[in-house]
Order: structure tokens, then C-alpha cells, then sequence
């Protein structure tokens, strides 16, 4: 049975308590149940430094009936609180869980699949205390931990960059006034991707500034099927939300990768236009779209599979996922550009004490 209270709070004088001065905080961790939120609050609770006013867990699992069954730490059990998500994606969540805090001069977004490192709330605390006035938010330092001894596959390599990803929601501190200013997170974005630049560039719009933090958060690789590329291919269509919102420039701002949208978008034209001749009786037509998107996918294919470890399953599953990504890719931003085709772009209205717009946070 989980161990989690429902109305969790912090003893008056407790020990390693922030206080309620500017510098404390809550920490809101959005959770699907994986086993990892047990580690992420086990490494919270053994932190040296100030401990949060409050933790709130968001219980975003489609079925919450059953208590999530992770033991919470004997530290933390009497300011940890269990609100109910909507399911509706991590923006979302996060959304309910910094709304659930309280009057906290600082909301703390965690994801359940981290691990703080053994300094993180005395580092956090000085990160918090230097950071300028106008600073909506401080970012962590995110380490990801990959295998000794080979080549990480395309999966690791993609979990890798969010260590140099800016603004990520993995760890990062936001003011609870900055959030209350450009309302939170933008829950159409239901993927936990692209909805903390979103936020990043809205807070920054409004006037704010970010500012890098020292903390050092680890986030393991988790494990992952072969499929899980091929997935990650939805996000072409938040892209098409970003550029609605925030202008074609955004991925410069952003600090974002583009991504090899345009050769998927190459490939799969070959592909249907040699389906289209084949049908039309155009044989060397269709025969030369078919070398071209034989020659797109096999580049797109050894593009990924050469800096792996080059195991037998690791080059199956790229040669699979390469002939399926570039059309999936295509799809989503189709759909994308469907769904969002009405989105006005963001108009932010200044924080009158926020005049001035600086970006400059490093990656």
C-alpha cells in the first residue's frame, strides 16, 4: 500500500526545512508509476541542503485507482502530497502539481525517472540565492551516464543529448510568479517534448531572464524497445505548435536541433511517386525513385547505425526503423500542420518590473 499521505505538511522548525523565506520551494514530480520515482525520491530525501517546503507527486497514470507503491522516505513523508493528473501529458501535470504547492516562492520540476545528486539542495539553494531578480528560472546540470566499454546505440545517444538541451523540465527551478505570468505550461503539448521550450520562450517574451544553476542532476538511460525511434516521431507535430507560437526562428532561440526533416521529406516523396509511376506503367520511372529512396534510407540508416555498437540487433532494428521513420515523420507534421493550423502566435504582455528580454543562458 503507498505510504504517500494526501495532505502532507511541514512540522513548524523541522529540520532541513527551507523556510519561508525567498529561497524555498516545492518540488512537483509528475509520475506514470515507473519504478524510478522510488530512486528520484530516495536521492531527494538523502540530499545535503535545505529540504523542500512541500513534494508533490502528480499521479498522472490513465487508471489511478491503485495507490502508486513506492515508499516514500521517512524524511520527506510529512510534506509529500499525492494529487490526481488529468492524463494528459506532462505539461499537464506539471501544470496541476505547481498549482497544488501552495504560496512557494519557487517550484522545483523534477521528472520521475532522475536521480539528484548527493549535493543537489545545498547546490539548489545557492542557486536559487544568486539568482538575479529578473530571473524567471535556473536551470540544473543534467549528466547522462552511458555504458563503459562500447558504443552507446541510437537510443543512449538520443537520451545523451539532454544533457547539452536547454531549459529541460528534467530539473529545472522556476519562480512561481514567472509561472503565474505567462500561465503555466502549454498542455497542448501532451509528450514530455518541446513543452519546456515552449514555456522557456514565453517566460523570456514576457521579460524574464533564465540563468544556469551549478546542481547536477543524473537521468539514466531507461530501457526502451526498438520501436521507441519510431515513436519519438509524434514530436513533428509540436513542432509545427512551436512555430505557430513563437515564429520560423525559434529553433535558433531555442538552441533546438532541426532535425532531417527534409531528407524524410525527400525519401518519402520518392517513395510515393515510384509507387505512382509503378501504378501509372512507367517502369524506368519507378525504378529510378527506387534507387533514390533506396539511397536515402540506406544513408539514413548507416547514419545511425555507425557510431553504435554495431550489434546484430542494434543494425536490425536501425534498418527497420530508417525505412519506417522518414514517412512517420512526414505523417506527423501533416497532422501537425491540420491540427495547429489556427494557433495565433504568442503575444506576450510584459512584466512591467521585466522590461528587457536576455536569452543568453549557456547550453
Amino acid at each position: 500500500m503507498s505510504e504517500f499521505t494526501r495532505q502532507g505538511r511541514r512540522r513548524p522548525g523541522a529540520r532541513g526545512s527551507s523556510g519561508d523565506g525567498g529561497g524555498a520551494y516545492a518540488v512537483v514530480v509528475p509520475t506514470l508509476g515507473r519504478p524510478s520515482l522510488g530512486a528520484c525520491l530516495d536521492a531527494l530525501a538523502r540530499c545535503e541542503g535545505p529540504m523542500p517546503v512541500r513534494v508533490v507527486v502528480v499521479d498522472d497514470r490513465p487508471e489511478p485507482d491503485v495507490p502508486l507503491e513506492h515508499e516514500v522516505p521517512p524524511s520527506l513523508r510529512e510534506r509529500t502530497t499525492v494529487v490526481r493528473g488529468r492524463a494528459a501529458g506532462p505539461a499537464a501535470a506539471r501544470n496541476t502539481g505547481w498549482r497544488a504547492a501552495g504560496a512557494v516562492p519557487w517550484i522545483v520540476f523534477l521528472d520521475d525517472d532522475v536521480v539528484p545528486g548527493p549535493c543537489w539542495a545545498d547546490d539548489l539553494a545557492l542557486d536559487l540565492a544568486t539568482a538575479p531578480p529578473d530571473s524567471a528560472g535556473v536551470t540544473a546540470r543534467i549528466e547522462v551516464p552511458l555504458p563503459a566499454g562500447r558504443r552507446p546505440t541510437d537510443w543512449e545517444r538520443n537520451t545523451a543529448g539532454l544533457a547539452t538541451a536547454r531549459w529541460i523540465t528534467a530539473d529545472m527551478a522556476y519562480r512561481r510568479e514567472a509561472l503565474e505570468t505567462v500561465d503555466g505550461f502549454d498542455e497542448r503539448f501532451r509528450r514530455a517534448f518541446r513543452e519546456d521550450a515552449d514555456l522557456a520562450l514565453r517566460v523570456l517574451s514576457a521579460g524574464w531572464t533564465l540563468t544556469a544553476g551549478t546542481r547536477v542532476t543524473r537521468h539514466p538511460v531507461r530501457p526502451a524497445d526498438r520501436w521507441v525511434s519510431l515513436r519519438l516521431q509524434a514530436g513533428n507535430a509540436d513542432d509545427v505548435l512551436m512555430t505557430r507560437r513563437h515564429g520560423r526562428d525559434w529553433w535558433e532561440r531555442a538552441g533546438a536541433s532541426r532535425g532531417r526533416l527534409p531528407g524524410h521529406l525527400a525519401v518519402t516523396a520518392l517513395a510515393v511517386t515510384g509507387l505512382a509511376c509503378a501504378a501509372l506503367g512507367r517502369p524506368r520511372a519507378a525504378a529510378l525513385c527506387a534507387a533514390g529512396w533506396l539511397a536515402g534510407t540506406a544513408e539514413f540508416a548507416l547514419a545511425r547505425i555507425l557510431p553504435g555498437p554495431r550489434t546484430r540487433d542494434e543494425m536490425v532494428g536501425m534498418a527497420l526503423t530508417s525505412v519506417a521513420i522518414p514517412p512517420a515523420a512526414v505523417w506527423h507534421r501533416l497532422r501537425g500542420e491540420v491540427a495547429y493550423r489556427g494557433t495565433a502566435r504568442f503575444r506576450p504582455t510584459a512584466h512591467p518590473e521585466h522590461a528587457t528580454v536576455a536569452e543568453g543562458v549557456p547550453s
